[in-house]
């Protein structure tokens, strides 16, 4: 790849032209950036090169500082005429989150994206500087001049036909700078924890290739998180196997969300099953439910569930084990119902901010009510407590997996209640993460005679602390 282009080189031609961009309807901008871009003939391109992903909702860290996987062996294809796209590569463990948090596991890496994949992975195709090209002249976009840093910028904006699920058009906006390039694309998607979703692609370096300009670095990032940078050594436009490139093994259907059943595992106290597993705690005069779960439907289904077992007391805390997305999307309608959630400290910023964020696209019974979370947070220990029962959360010190973990303690039921401290599948080693509990346990001299999981064991069955006990020593 040749003939790097620089910003700055043509400032001057761009002030003294006598058409200047504001002055352009976004028609002409938008066949002036193609013609700049040399995309009037491109169909389809194949990217080579190395990336690094962000563990984005899943790090040590929920905020900045995230856990990354490097992508070696990167190579993507976009057909834009059929709208897929598929990416491969090799995962391998990058670098580890703030604070000394566990890089994600070793794997291959593959994206799978076609013309009837939701936007939240449909985007992919459409912020790329061609495919925002071609979705600009498609879907009748608006154009306005601004200046950013003092340099002239034309934004030009459209929207997809695809709408979000609230009902409500998506948006996508382009940066068009003085070389007539796209330098950088915007839009928001719909999400169970941070509602719309801010995502923001930046291009950088481009260079000729085949008449066609590609930026040979490109940036993303999620709610202002670095979470995916790509570096390309290589690049075909038009590959005629582009329907090989593409092809792709179906994705597997959504599983269904199973009904939620419960098992009283004491007096007022309820294993409730189905997928994650909640515990439902009954007190004098409210409900507590341990466990948000992984979306919306599954709460709803725990909610439910809870209100059957006690219809005449209200739910008045949710405990968060953790923020990782897979257990923090389900908090949006206790939210809604105005249930406060009871957060580790450390993610009490999080909860907060990313559940007030607008929800203009997700259309959820939060985004209905229009309220905003209430949020308690654990420094090291809380208890709930009346004269009934009490309910004692405690933090959990240096765990690897999550820097924001509680655990609950039913002192007077004996029953310890944990997520992602699993028990591994056959075959599979045991996590240190339980050697770190069982340190905390005795550090915190907590003693119990059932341990109670979010991820019931496979098959399920009762897990006593010998039984934690015995997996620690094999983490050892």
């Amino acid at each position: 790849m040749s003939a790097r282009l620089t910003l700055t080189a043509v400032l001057m031609a761009w002030a003294l032209s006598p058409t200047p961009a504001q002055a352009q309807d976004a028609r002409t901008v938008i066949a002036d950036a193609t013609k700049a871009m040399g995309a009037s003939n491109l169909t389809s391109i194949m990217l080579v090169g190395d990336a690094v992903q962000g563990n984005f909702g899943q790090s040590r860290t929920i905020t900045f500082g995230l856990a990354s996987t490097s992508i070696r062996n990167y190579q993507a294809t976009i057909d834009f005429a059929a709208t897929a796209m598929r990416a491969t590569g090799d995962g391998v463990p990058g670098a580890a989150g703030r604070r000394g948090g566990p890089p994600p596991p070793a794997g291959p890496y593959e994206l799978t994206v076609t013309a009837v994949s939701p936007w939240s992975e449909q985007f992919q195709i459409w912020v790329t500087p061609w495919g925002f090209l071609r979705g600009a002249a498609a879907n009748a976009a608006t154009a306005r001049a601004t200046k950013i840093s003092g340099i002239p910028y034309t934004l030009v904006t459209w929207s997809p036909p695809i709408k979000a699920p609230s009902g409500k058009t998506y948006r996508v906006v382009g940066y068009i700078n003085p070389l007539q390039l796209v330098d950088r694309v915007e839009t928001w998607v719909d999400h169970p924890v941070f509602g719309d979703l801010h995502v923001d692609t930046t291009y950088i370096d481009f260079q000729d290739v085949d008449g066609v300009k590609v930026p040979t670095r490109t940036a993303r990032k999620h709610a202002g998180m670095e979470t995916f940078v790509a570096v390309i050594s290589g690049v075909r436009v038009n590959p005629a196997d582009v329907a090989d490139l593409v092809a792709a093994s179906a994705p597997a259907p959504a599983a269904p969300v199973p009904p939620a059943a419960s098992e009283k595992l004491a007096d007022g106290v309820y294993r409730i099953t189905g997928g994650y597993v909640s515990l439902a705690v009954e007190f004098k005069d409210h409900v507590v439910v341990l466990e948000g779960g992984p979306s919306e439907a599954r709460s709803l289904a725990v909610i439910a569930e809870a209100k059957r077992l006690f219809p005449a007391k209200p739910i008045k805390y949710v405990v968060s084990t953790h923020p990782h997305f897979d257990h923090a999307a389900g908090l949006a309608p206790y939210i809604a119902q105005g249930v406060t959630v009871v957060a580790d400290d450390n993610s009490k910023f999080f909860v907060e901010a990313a559940f007030s964020e607008p929800r203009t696209l997700v259309g959820d019974l939060l985004a209905k009510s229009g309220k905003k979370p209430k949020v308690e947070g654990v420094i090291d220990t809380l208890v709930l407590k009346d004269e009934t029962r009490a309910l004692e959360l405690y933090h959990v010190d240096d765990l690897q997996h999550s820097d924001s973990m509680l655990v609950a303690l039913l002192p007077k039921e004996r029953i310890l209640f944990t997520a992602d401290f699993n028990v591994p599948r056959e075959g599979q080693s045991v996590s240190p993460s339980i050697a770190t509990l069982v340190q905390n346990l005795d550090r915190l001299k907590l003693d119990f005679d059932r341990h109670v999981m979010v991820h019931a064991p496979d098959p399920d069955r009762p897990m006593t602390r010998a039984d934690l006990y015995a997996l620690a020593k094999e983490a050892r």
